[in-house]
């Protein structure tokens, strides 16, 4: 939602800051890295139950996440392998920062509430292989009420106020499901478009 609502004019505020980063040498590949070692040290403070940390950690985790493409795009270093790179990683963080909640839940939480970031993550690789599916097939799979964006803001509504932690994973699960039933019928309709296609006769 927020993607697809707001890109282009977060794209007007990063793409300079990406012309300046390269020209100071720094690549989109680098940002990437550091994307996964920030959300790394982040998960860690989160699991120790130091939630404010955790949450400057995912505001910094978001800034190499939002400019890598900016600094690609400014550098003329964007391609295949890099956005694959990319989405990797994007994944590679969200699970760094929902096994953080889980580990911080199950040491702090009685019963087996751990499970329900783990509920959140398993749903959230749902969405993002469905529009990987969906891409792969000729389709598009974007959009939906809480996509990554999305999830981030909530994520870092629930780290900054701790009381509301849980209820605010309720909300992601329900809100990220929602998401996966959009992109499922969205996919689905185009598909079922495709094949009410009228064939052209075979010539004689």
């Amino acid at each position: 939602m927020f993607d697809g609502n707001f890109r282009r004019g977060v794209d007007k505020v990063l793409d300079p800051v990406g012309v300046a980063l390269s020209r100071i040498g720094i690549t989109a590949n680098a940002l990437t890295a550091a994307g996964i070692v920030i959300a790394s040290v982040g998960a860690v403070f989160i699991g120790q139950g130091r939630l404010f940390l955790g949450f400057i950690f995912l505001i910094l985790t978001g800034l190499p996440d939002a400019l890598d493409g900016a600094v690609a795009k400014a550098s003329g270093t964007s391609s295949i392998r890099g956005a694959f790179l990319d989405s990797v990683s994007d994944r590679v963080t969200d699970i760094l920062l929902f096994c953080g909640i889980a580990w911080y839940l199950a040491s702090n939480e009685p019963g087996r509430i751990m499970m329900l970031p783990v509920a959140v993550m398993g749903a959230a690789m749902l969405i993002s292989y469905q529009r990987a599916k969906a891409e792969s097939l000729g389709f598009d799979a974007k959009g939906g009420i809480m996509e990554r964006a999305e999830r981030f803001i909530v994520m870092a509504l629930g780290l900054l106020i701790s009381d509301i932690l849980i209820p605010v994973l309720w909300v992601m699960l329900v809100l990220t499901l929602i998401t996966a039933v959009q992109r499922f019928v969205k996919v689905w309709n185009q598909a079922t478009a495709q094949l009410n296609l009228p064939t052209e006769p075979n010539n004689p």
